[in-house]
């Protein structure tokens, strides 16, 4: 192809930043997003990490090399850059020279440039031509929302009055965290090791040692149900803090980081959420209901007929959602006070009755994030342990940091998948996920 010298990685600019370089000559590198043609004209839009960018070709060898191009062809481009009223980016590159850098083998097996059939194919469609279907615009920026997310939440945590400092937690542990059948058993050197659920005992072990931790990182879940709010592996988010005097200290401090991952997405994605048509919610007020009052409205203002068993089941978060939002356009709910029986042994009980002092954070119709106080107290913790008919030496690891003193603490975990998910409205978890695993899924 023509110009087949090198480029000096200095010369090369990104998409972007080509509104302010008008009148200049300018070179930038991506893949071919898509190939129209009108009479003599050729136009070449280009896609690079930040855009795309409308090239014309007038040029008779220009055309004639484009003729040998295939959509998703990597190359590096050159051209004047020329104010356009009718491009998004408001510019346009008159092009000069075109350098392929690899050769596509074959036909694209999904349309990439075509976001309305990109989104029409089936789920497992998209999902089995996942490395190709990441390209598309709309796609990438649900990864790009998700990676401000994460930023925010390392942002708001590391940047406190005293600091959240953050840790790396093993996925490899010998038990379960919180029991079970949702395990994934695997052979480690003839012993019986699994896939961490939660970095829960090991967080809780560093509030010892660093009093503030959280952790961005992978747990694993054994859940057998293939459904639109399941999967196997996901990120999840982690905070855990000690010195508190009450759940009420580590909800503030989740509503905290929500308003501010939330006003980060406001500032830093904005074309992508405008792409992906999703209006972010409104956070300057959260409810704050227990699970009794919730259960009083579903019943009496939501017609819900879930079972008492001190939960609430998909369709009873979903209803009490939007319950809060039609009566108070609230769309973050925390409902408190979940029975010790659906809540891990090492969640603080609310003394006199069978509650815990836990919550749920609920939006959109799913809660997002569970967390709560824990025991501290190592005797109580001891017991709670043998009434779940659990063997007490089987943690005696976990255990050491409470013989020997630990602070009233507590955290919480923010399924980024499900966050992601619901802030997007997006019909299946598996959305959000880079390469899912579900019960099905183990490619690509």
């Amino acid at each position: 192809m023509e110009n087949e010298q090198t480029q000096s990685p200095s010369t090369i600019v990104t998409i972007k930043s080509l509104p302010t370089k008008i009148g200049s000559e300018q070179t930038v590198q991506g893949h071919v997003h898509a190939i129209r043609r009108l009479g003599s004209l050729v136009f070449m839009i280009i896609r690079d990490q930040s855009g795309l960018l409308q090239t014309v070709v007038e040029n008779e060898l220009l055309v004639s090399l484009i003729d040998q191009v295939n959509p998703e062809t990597p190359v590096v481009v050159s051209g004047v850059v020329v104010a356009h009223k009718g491009s998004p980016l408001g510019v346009e590159m008159q092009l000069t020279s075109l350098r392929v850098l690899t050769r596509c083998e074959g036909i694209l097996p999904v349309e990439i440039a075509k976001e309305n059939k990109l989104t029409s194919v089936s789920l497992p469609v998209m999902l089995d031509y996942r490395p190709l279907t990441l390209r598309a615009p709309s796609i990438r920026s649900i990864f790009q929302v998700e990676a401000q997310i994460c930023a925010g939440f390392r942002e708001f945590l590391s940047n406190q009055e005293k600091p959240f400092i953050e840790i790396n937690t093993p996925k490899l542990v010998s038990t379960g965290t919180e029991g079970g059948a949702q395990l994934f058993k695997l052979d480690y050197f003839g012993k019986t090791a699994y896939l961490a659920q939660s970095p829960q005992f090991y967080k809780q072990m560093m509030v010892g040692a660093l009093e503030r931790v959280y952790e961005i990182g992978p747990v694993y879940r054994a859940e057998e149900h293939d459904t639109s709010r399941h999967i196997n592996e996901y990120v999840s988010m982690d905070v855990e803090m000690g010195f508190i005097s009450g759940p009420e200290d580590v909800m503030q401090i989740l509503e905290q980081a929500v308003k501010h991952i939330i006003a980060r997405l406001k500032s830093q994605c904005v074309e992508q959420l405008s792409l992906l048509n999703a209006v972010l919610p409104s956070t300057e007020k959260f409810a704050v209901v227990t699970l009794p009052e919730a259960m009083t409205i579903l019943k009496e203002k939501m017609g819900w007929a879930g079972a008492e068993e001190g939960d609430l089941d998909p369709s009873g978060e979903r209803l009490l959602c939007q319950y809060f939002d039609e009566k108070e356009g609230v769309e973050f709910v925390f409902v408190t006070g979940y029975l010790q029986s659906v809540r891990p042994f090492y969640a603080m009980p609310t003394i006199g009755s069978n509650a815990t002092c836990s919550f749920d954070l609920l939006f959109r119709g799913a809660e997002i994030s569970t967390g709560g106080q824990r025991i501290h107290e190592y005797k109580q913790l001891v017991e709670r342990i043998e009434s779940r008919k659990m063997v007490v030496e089987n943690f005696s690891d976990y255990l050491q940091c409470f013989k020997y003193g630990m602070p009233p603490h507590g955290g919480f975990a923010i399924g980024l998948e499900r966050f992601t998910q619901q802030l997007l409205r997006l019909p299946s978890i598996k959305l959000a996920s880079l390469f899912p695993r579900d019960c099905n899924r183990l490619t690509p």
